[in-house]
């Protein structure tokens, strides 16, 4: 026995060498490794997910969990920014380019792509046997050219999708932005009625369709990343049959049984905050591939729950908290001490937003609040003074600094032309290093700075109300925990008030604006470019996902933080227009990622680092800092047995 403990602390010791610092590094999504093979249907042999020794079988029908918080609010793909609807929905659709499992972009929908021009025309060449299919399966229409015409269309309407997904193309294609507020300004059902074949979209919009498997792009600059955006949201596409077959607003409400598909899977079982079933299409144009039977989704009211039903053999996965996580660990007799595998960093960056335009439950300016977080020095205050390393321990006790995140921008997404990593010169410019940003001493200073410049303008202790589900008992331990961070900077300072919704927190805590701050949220690149995680914080800019949905930005009235939030703009603005290099262009949105830092105008939080219980080998799926991939149930290696620690070790060195 005290071989095999011995044998997982070295294993252990090993994960935390590679993970110092979040993993530190990572490869340039440029220059990805080969696709690992996927599972073959070689019976007793050994496959790639299976390592030497191994008699398991992979799993043909897969079970995984969502919580019940984050349960689907549409169907509808392109009215939509959240992972966990994505996650799904992206399944069920095909993107023009994939990744490999190291994140290089591989075909999809398109054969071949590229550009004659730097960046300023586009042409993506088509498959010819990809067909949308109904939720049973039968064959709707070919999926050509034109579909991408009428996706554009649909999410440059505003009418029609309410801005939703359109900042990418308004940024990015020529012609975008002026359809966007041709159709804004236009009589509702005017709009409502119009279609990419329509003289107004054709001529205005630089997209051409020369036949049915040719698309061209015509870019308002030059954009060298363009082709990342193919496997982005912004760039699906969506047969005009459907909508005519729908209407506008039947397409807005589409379910699992009227939405169409021409991805690996169709949902063919849906119940409310119950489960998802998600079926292999056998019309899926990559015959190559290894999909499930079925993938099950099912929701769980608490995360807790999901670890007994993984021991209970009734998922294939689960994230571990920290009190089983402990359990397990100092335990070498437990059951399942040796399966303890640590999850492969995703590309989401956490951060803290802050409300900069609180009301009151009654609907009313809570203006306590709002002249708090006004005020530069009670941001910084919180800045410097969180010790977030117990939040990390809920997730990773083992090596919770290592879930410390400093940056924004997710680390790994970029690199400048001599190999550094994006994130490191937004770190070098804030003179901060991990490890260094909590400073109670520095805290202090702000802190007595902020009572004092507030002083006459605010009641202390300043109130923070902290949103949380009412039915998640762990949402209710981690607030717990955030709230003895937030208090240490002292009560007679600021509180931190525990407060539950029901059933939606956007309907019910952040369209009523009720939240001080979000603490948490995550965002993940869309392609590979710092402005695809500068874009969400823009003030001004319609579609802007944190500024309409979480900070309220567009409606700040003080002064001076409307002067530092409108600098940050149009640094990130400007950078945006650098296209003579690279390097320049990264060097642009570093001194404006830093500004945002610098004011404290958001806090960067963590990297979700946990640990798990798995049959799924993270190492063979799609991997990349950007896109929709990391959750498409795609050549997925699994193991009916489980994974244990031992050959997850090999997996990731094998990834190296």
């Amino acid at each position: 026995m005290k071989q095999k403990t011995a044998r997982l602390m070295a294993l252990l010791l090993a994960a935390l060498m590679v993970l110092t610092a979040c993993g530190g590094g990572g490869k340039d999504t440029g220059n990805g490794g080969e696709s690992t093979p996927s599972v073959g249907d070689g019976g007793g042999e050994t496959t790639p997910g299976q390592p030497e020794g191994s008699k398991s079988e992979p799993i043909k029908d897969l079970v995984t969990y969502q919580t019940q918080a984050n349960e689907m609010e549409t169907f509808l793909i392109f009215y939509n920014d959240t992972t966990s609807t994505l996650d799904v929905l992206s399944n069920c659709l095909s993107f023009l380019v994939e990744v490999d499992t190291q994140g290089k972009l591989v075909p999809g929908i398109a054969k071949e792509w590229g550009t004659d021009d730097n960046g300023l025309t586009w042409t993506f060449r088509l498959r010819d046997d990809v067909t949308w299919v109904d939720v049973d399966g039968n064959e709707k229409a070919k999926c050509v050219s034109q579909d991408w015409c009428t996706a554009m269309e649909w999410m440059l309407n505003f009418h029609k999708n309410d801005a939703v997904n359109s900042t990418l193309l308004r940024q990015m294609v020529k012609g975008a932005e002026e359809y966007f507020q041709t159709v804004k300004d236009m009589d509702k059902d005017a709009a409502l009625a119009l279609k990419a074949t329509d003289d107004l979209f054709k001529n205005t919009v630089g997209i051409e369709t020369p036949d049915d498997y040719t698309i061209v792009y015509h870019c308002s600059k030059n954009v060298p990343y363009f082709d990342s955006m193919g496997a982005s949201t912004a760039m699906l596409p969506l047969s005009q049959a459907q909508v005519d077959e729908l209407g506008v607003e039947g397409l807005r409400a589409q379910d699992n049984t009227t939405m169409w598909y021409n991805g690996p899977y169709r949902i063919t079982e849906f119940v409310q905050n119950n489960s998802k079933v998600l079926t292999k299409n056998d019309a899926y144009w990559d015959k190559d591939c290894t999909l499930f039977d079925t993938v099950t989704v099912l929701m769980v009211d608490d995360p807790l729950n999901a670890q007994t039903m993984f021991m209970n053999g009734e998922l294939d996965t689960c994230t571990l908290s920290e009190s089983n996580l402990r359990t397990i660990y100092d335990n070498p007799d437990h059951e399942w001490h040796d399966y303890l595998v640590e999850n492969r960093t995703p590309k989401h960056s956490y951060q803290i937003h802050f409300n900069f335009v609180k009301n009151n439950p009654d609907g009313t300016p809570d203006t306590n609040w709002n002249n708090a977080v006004a005020n530069e020095a009670f941001r910084k205050s919180l800045y410097y003074g969180l010790d977030l390393t117990n939040y990390w321990k809920r997730t990773n006790f083992i090596n919770p600094t290592g879930c410390e995140n400093l940056t924004f921008t997710k680390r790994g997404l970029c690199y400048f032309s001599d190999g550094r990593e994006y994130t490191t010169r937004v770190m070098e410019l804030l003179d901060l290093d991990y490890g260094e940003r909590y400073n109670a001493e520095l805290a202090q200073q702000y802190k007595e700075q902020a009572m004092q410049e507030l002083a006459g303008k605010v009641e202390f202790p300043i109130q923070i109300d902290h949103y949380i589900s009412g039915s998640n008992q762990s949402a209710l331990d981690g607030a717990t925990v955030i709230k003895e961070i937030v208090e240490a900077l002292g009560t007679d300072y600021v509180q931190l008030n525990i407060e539950t919704y029901t059933s939606s927190a956007r309907q019910e805590v952040y369209v009523p604006r009720l939240h001080s701050w979000n603490f948490g949220n995550g965002w993940g690149g869309d392609y590979a470019d710092p402005e695809t995680f500068m874009l969400q914080m823009l003030y001004g800019v319609e579609g802007a996902y944190y500024v309409e949905n979480y900070n309220n930005a567009n409606d700040i009235t003080d002064p001076v933080l409307l002067e530092q939030y409108t600098t940050f703009t149009k640094m990130a603005q400007d950078a945006s227009n650098v296209f003579d290099s690279l390097d320049n262009r990264y060097e642009a949105y570093a001194q404006a990622e830093a500004y945002l830092l610098d004011h404290a105008l958001v806090i960067p939080c963590h990297h979700s680092i946990s640990w798990q219980l798995t049959k799924v080998n993270d190492y063979s799926k799609m991997y990349a800092m950007f896109g929709r991939f990391n959750g498409v149930y795609k050549n997925w290696e699994t193991s009916t047995e489980g994974y244990t620690t031992e050959q997850y070790e090999q997996f990731k060195n094998a990834a190296q």
